[in-house]
């Protein structure tokens, strides 16, 4: 058994890892030159590494499992936190968390005990799920084929949108049998047949390698496959309001990055404008005024996650526990998730651009690298619009109608 992750003075749902006692210091680490990498293109390897080392993965696993023991609140306060550090570092997570809650957090055989083993260690998973095909509303059957070969698979396929794949030791591919049984594949990213092309070219998120994935008879064992069922993985109702408020979370720490950085934007202005009610950019009451305006989004933004978060950790706990009122609870942490992100966006999107109010001309200079703030909010928040979530939350709150089961809810 791996050696638990030591407990702080913390209580026991939020014990943070003892290679990274001090989680500040870590995410200090991760955000020193965040902006330069970001604008030069370095993709973070480095701060990657250094979450593998502190096991930071492995927050979420029981602590007798070498993990912390987190609720899924103590795990979003960190998420935020590292989003405030680098967007791009906290976002090539958001699968392997979305993972460890599915099929590692509990395991049901031995292959699953091997998955959370090496979480506990500190592999990062990564993820192929998505396709450009477009498939009929509603349906969910992949393209990617895994074909019987003997007592194994063959794994087939092309996915796109990798996140964080590119830095990970495992990723999980989604996929069908010949049967059309969607199943979910844990495999290591360095097994033979797998090719992975960081050929993302979005406006936002540069770093994040979301890119394409290439599968070519890819041999995989039968344990590595696990097949959808009402209480495994993706078969969950509202298995996918996890990762969606994770990307909420990531928006709430851009928010708190760019009260961060307007903050010292104003204190350390020498130059006013000429019509500056106030000699320094400090004492100016306009500046003063929108500085607070970045900052109580940030705190709106912050304060609807951990709600949510909350939300969401009652209906772990219930599904966990085999509660029969267990979908009740999700579906209640999915419309808290979908409106969370509604405000949570629209803050950080505004305070990208309020930036720019408190700078002046000068903030718009390309080694200064304030615009990757609205690009990675509006990158973030343009995953599954929130014209869609709200229009389900109204249909909702006017008809009771159900938040859909499946896709990003």
């Amino acid at each position: 058994m791996n050696k638990p992750l030591s407990a702080t003075s913390l209580e026991p749902s939020d014990r943070l890892p003892s290679r990274a006692p001090d989680i500040d210091a870590l995410l200090g680490r991760i955000a020193e030159g965040a902006a330069d990498r970001e604008r030069e293109r370095v993709l973070p390897f480095a701060q990657v590494d250094l979450i593998r080392k502190a096991r930071l993965g492995a927050l979420r696993l029981p602590i007798d499992a070498g993990g912390a023991g987190l609720s899924i609140r103590a795990l979003f306060e960190i998420v935020i936190g590292l989003g405030e550090a680098d967007a791009n570092v906290a976002h090539i997570l958001r699968n392997h968390f979305s993972v460890v809650e599915r099929l590692v957090r509990r395991p049901k055989d031995d292959q699953h005990r091997q998955w959370q083993k090496a979480v506990a260690d500190g592999a990062i998973i990564g993820l192929a799920a998505t396709e450009l095909d477009t498939p009929k509303i509603g349906n969910v059957t992949p393209n990617t084929t895994l074909t019987a070969d003997g007592d194994d698979y063959l794994l087939n396929g092309t996915k796109y949108y990798s996140t964080g794949t590119l830095y990970s030791d495992y990723v999980l591919v989604r996929t069908a049998d010949a049967s059309a049984t969607n199943a979910a594949v844990l495999i290591p990213v360095n097994r033979e047949g797998i090719e992975l092309i960081d050929d993302w070219d979005g406006l936002g998120q540069r770093l994040t390698a979301t890119g394409t994935t290439h599968f070519r008879n890819v041999r995989v064992k039968r344990q590595e496959a696990v097949f959808d069922a009402p209480d495994t993985g993706y078969g969950i109702p509202y298995s996918n309001t996890f990762a969606q408020l994770f990307l909420t979370a990531i928006n709430a720490g851009i928010a708190r990055a760019v009260l961060r950085d307007a903050s010292a934007l104003v204190r350390t202005r020498k130059r006013t404008f000429y019509y500056a009610p106030s000699e320094l950019p400090a004492d100016d009451p306009l500046l003063q005024q929108t500085v607070g305006q970045i900052a109580s989004g940030a705190f709106a933004a912050e304060t609807v996650v951990l709600a949510a978060a909350e939300a969401l950790d009652i209906a772990t706990n219930a599904f966990d526990a085999g509660d029969e009122k267990a979908v009740d609870a999700a579906h209640r942490a999915a419309l808290l998730s979908a409106k969370a992100k509604i405000v949570a966006d629209e803050f950080a999107i505004r305070s990208g651009s309020l930036l720019f109010d408190v700078g002046g001309a000068s903030a718009t200079k390309k080694a200064t690298n304030f615009d990757r703030h609205w690009r990675n909010a509006r990158t973030l928040a343009s995953h599954n619009p929130n014209t869609f979530k709200a229009r389900s939350i109204g249909q909702y709150e006017i008809s009771g109608t159900p938040l859909p089961a499946k896709g990003f809810f």
